[in-house]
């Protein structure tokens, strides 16, 4: 037995035991693979309540273009014909963000197109393609600790008042002659010198908050917003995609705004009706550019999970809103928040996954009870009764840890949602719906939840899977695209029933 046979059975020896997967007749009949319909009066009709969400793999061009590699990504999942597909979180500003998805200008719309236009032919037309729009804030990299003193600290009175009191020395009246002094401090006596947002912004680099009022930008974003979403949408049902998810999850904006933390007092911050009035608007801005037709719907947190954050009971609160507004479904995360995120190293961003929150958000084999596996499913199932006791059937969808059809089947006969997600599951194998369908649940591929894949994200590299990385060229199949540095394979090996 080779090495990495070994390594592999250590791995599956971690993963929920699946006692039999479904013959081909069981699946047919299961609840997960039958068709179902959102929107507007069942206007879309999506052939299963299987659900690929939203995950970012690195490979648009670096300025925010569909790139050959972009198509082929999702084509790769096409071809295992999910009932839904959710395209990476595509920014609604017209900025530099690295090799991002844009959608911030009509100059988008052609790739956006092509993309579409390629699942729709893998998928022979069956599944459904959502694109995630996204607003994020400004995010600076941690600074080196001396250029920061000397170059980006702002001066103020108040500084040379700290400094005064922490080195019971007088400080500095020139400003670089302070800038000197704050250098030759040791990093205990800085850290009580500087004020808790430039200590936060040499430690962990600077980040701005949706409460940066004082920012002209960032007080008007209330009516910079609505538009700039509502003119995505717009490219993106021109652009060929039969429905948008906003993004209202995790570290961006519009999570912040939906957060505890929001202490905007502009009306849009505070208590719930403000927190949850930017995303309102924006909601009904975007259908209104698209119309009563569209499948518009969101991602939404069930649990912030920082101190001082929202939980259960504000998502809830917000579910019903969102319902209430007309939302056309509403899909439930976790987590994934900046506040608790690790610093990064001098010269890198710092990365909202690498806290509680984020391990909360993709909860690896290494997490605590009740351990990975449909960990964050009690929050999906908690909206849905709060929805349903309002008298609204706004589908939700779960996911978190999802591996196995049973975890799947038995999710719906609960009750606790109406499509079951799986991210990196599906990444480690996009055919394991159809080889479920077939009746082949033995060749599925299983995801280990090392989070292998969202490690190479933190990084900024291509996004793959350790399952496929280095499986061997299929026979027949052309030599495989490869990641930048020639070691990893850039989409899944091909299945085919034979096999």
């Amino acid at each position: 037995m080779s090495r990495a046979e070994t390594t592999a059975d250590k791995h599956l020896a971690r993963l929920l035991p699946v006692a039999r997967w479904p013959t081909a007749a069981e699946a047919t009949s299961a609840r997960w693979f039958q068709p179902t319909t959102l929107g507007r009066g069942g206007a879309l009709t999506v052939h299963s309540r299987t659900w690929i969400p939203a995950m970012v793999p690195w490979r648009a061009t670096p300025d925010g273009l569909v790139s050959d590699d972009v198509v082929a990504w999702y084509r790769r999942f096409a071809e295992g014909r999910p009932g839904v597909l959710v395209v990476e979180a595509t920014g609604v500003r017209d900025v530099p963000s690295g090799p991002l998805l844009r959608i911030g200008d009509d100059r988008f719309v052609p790739g956006l197109h092509r993309l579409a236009d390629a699942v729709r032919e893998a998928s022979g037309g069956e599944t459904r393609l959502f694109i995630q729009l996204i607003d994020f804030l400004a995010i600076k990299r941690r600074p080196e600790r001396t250029r920061f003193l000397r170059q980006f600290l702002p001066v103020s009175d108040a500084l040379r008042a700290r400094f005064a009191e922490v080195t019971g020395a007088p400080a500095p009246g020139d400003d670089d002659a302070l800038r000197d002094a704050l250098v030759a401090l040791d990093d205990a006596q800085l850290a009580h010198v500087l004020p808790p947002r430039e200590r936060e912004s040499l430690e962990r680099g600077h980040r701005e908050r949706v409460t940066d009022v004082h920012l002209p930008h960032i007080a008007a974003l209330p009516e910079t917003l609505p538009p700039r979403f509502a003119e995505a949408a717009r490219r993106a049902r021109e652009a060929g995609f039969d429905g948008v998810e906003l993004h209202y999850a995790h570290a961006y904006t519009m999570a912040s705004f939906l957060s505890r933390l929001n202490t905007r007092d502009d009306g849009y911050g505070g208590s719930l009706a403000g927190r949850a009035r930017l995303p309102l608007e924006v909601f009904h801005a975007v259908r209104a550019a698209v119309g009563a037709d569209y499948v518009v719907g969101c991602r939404f947190l069930g649990d912030e999970v920082v101190a001082g954050g929202s939980r259960l009971d504000d998502a809830r609160a917000f579910a019903v809103a969102f319902a209430e507004a007309g939302m056309d479904f509403l899909s439930v995360s976790k987590g994934g928040k900046f506040e608790d995120a690790r610093a990064p190293k001098v010269g890198e961003a710092i990365y909202p996954y690498t806290g509680e929150s984020g391990h909360e958000c993709m909860p690896t084999v290494r997490i605590g009870a009740p351990g990975p596996f449909s960990r964050n499913v009690p929050l999906a199932a908690a909206v849905r009764a709060a929805v349903r006791e309002a008298g609204h059937e706004t589908p939700v969808v779960a996911a978190g840890g999802i591996g196995t059809f049973a975890q799947a089947e038995q999710i719906l006969a609960d009750g606790h949602a109406d499509f079951v997600a799986a991210a990196r599951q599906s990444l480690a194998d996009p055919d394991w719906f159809a080889k479920i369908r077939a009746g082949r649940g033995d060749a599925v591929r299983r995801c280990f939840f090392t989070n292998y894949c969202e490690a190479l994200d933190q990084a900024h590299k291509e996004v793959t899977c350790q399952r496929w990385d280095h499986a061997p060229d299929a026979p027949g199949e052309a030599p495989p695209a490869r990641s930048r540095d020639g070691r990893r394979r850039l989409v899944a090996p091909p299945w085919t029933p034979s096999t």
